[in-house]
């Protein structure tokens, strides 16, 4: 596939895999990109994880024609991009490896060698010409591994952006923002201060494509693309709306959270409920997210919470969950403690705003929960 008149696609699609990172459930798999360049010199963007080496040489080989490669450009040292570094420099022993010292430092924990005598390392503002094309190194630490870089191509005024603007999934008919919101959240979620300066790096530069090293390339309303990151990284909510996910052991916590669920939707107020031990827990993390208002709804559970609520909770927190209202509700049959031990939690994010109406049911649902979830209801819509 041509992305411009010079440079080709050369990655590959993963169907195989069930959980990203032995985390993330991919439901239509995921796509290794990997680019040539192919000018007075060539560079290859990347290789791809390493049980695709051979469709993704084959690839290259198609693209070469009757070159060889002059660099392998090394963005991003996690191995679904790296795995192939030492077969690529077997295949072409005569091609210089670009990366930054980092990646360097990983290549010889990665592979025993360092490829001293292949090195070309680069840091923040150095280039690299091919001719026509000459290229900028960007540097993006913690985007979401210390050694990242990104690549700009001036000429084509292409941003080869390692990781970030990835998505899972394969359906080219599938909308990019679900999916790329929790693989953002997901993967890249803890390090909002370093996207936010990454992006302002990128402001300078002209671009007319984004390509990813996961998911599509992106060509059309890139602003579009960019301020869903910017506000990301910035831990602003995207929507108005409300979050429900809940615990629930014998069906009355879920009762009441239910309950609410409809009470909100009766008033026109958007809000999605998850049932935190039957979904997609990463799913409901990328919801919390997106949505102004998160309700947090668990059991008391061996003088703790309800395990999922704990995990749930703590995949937020060590994500920078912040600038979210919240609200609170508790089931216990004799010590209700959940409401508290879910405040002391949510309390080491930055600028969360509890709701003033908490509610404990003990152990079924009364009129006066109904009440007490009707007045909850009404705060969340304001």
């Amino acid at each position: 596939m041509n992305i411009t008149k010079d440079i080709k696609y050369i990655g590959v699609k993963d169907l195989s895999i069930d959980l990203f990172e032995g985390l993330y459930k991919v439901k239509s798999g995921i796509f290794y990109n990997s680019y040539v360049i192919t000018d007075e010199k060539v560079a290859v963007m990347d290789t791809v994880e390493a049980r695709f080496f051979d469709e993704w040489s084959n690839n290259l080989k198609e693209a070469l024609g009757d070159r060889t490669p002059d660099y392998l450009i090394v963005q991003h040292m996690e191995p679904d991009h790296s795995a192939n570094i030492l077969k690529f420099t077997q295949l072409y022993p005569e091609a210089k490896v670009v990366a930054s010292a980092k990646a360097f430092a990983m290549c010889k924990n990665f592979f025993g060698t360092d490829f001293a005598e292949k090195q070309i390392v680069v840091g923040e503002g150095d280039t690299l010409n091919l001719g026509n094309h000459n290229l900028t190194f960007i540097t993006a630490p913690m985007v979401h591994w210390p050694e990242v870089i990104l690549t700009y191509d001036s000429f084509d005024k292409v941003l080869f952006s390692a990781d970030a603007f990835g998505k899972f999934g394969t359906d080219d008919n599938e909308d990019w923002l679900d999916e790329a919101r929790r693989y953002y959240i997901g993967i890249v979620g803890k390090y909002g201060a370093q996207v936010s300066a990454l992006l302002k790096k990128a402001a300078g530069l002209e671009i007319s494509k984004i390509c990813s090293l996961h998911g599509p390339v992106l060509s059309d309303n890139l602003g579009y693309y960019i301020e869903k990151y910017a506000t990301w990284a910035g831990y602003t909510p995207e929507k108005d709306g409300v979050l429900i996910a809940y615990t629930s052991i014998y069906g009355n916590t879920k009762n009441a959270a239910r309950y609410l669920y409809d009470k909100l939707t009766e008033k026109g107020i958007e809000a999605k409920i998850y049932d935190l031990a039957r979904t997609d827990m990463y799913e409901a993390v990328a919801d919390a997210f997106k949505y102004s208002k998160t309700v947090f709804a668990t059991t008391t559970y061996n003088a703790d919470i309800f395990p999922y609520m704990r995990e749930f909770i703590a995949k937020l927190t060590e994500r920078n969950f912040s600038n979210r209202t919240v609200a609170l509700i508790e089931n216990g049959s004799w010590a209700a403690m959940a409401a508290k031990i879910m405040r002391q939690k949510l309390e080491a994010c930055k600028n969360i705003t509890f709701a003033e109406n908490q509610v404990t049911v003990m152990s079924a649902m009364s009129d006066d929960n109904k009440l007490k979830l009707d007045a909850l209801a009404e705060e969340l819509s304001k």
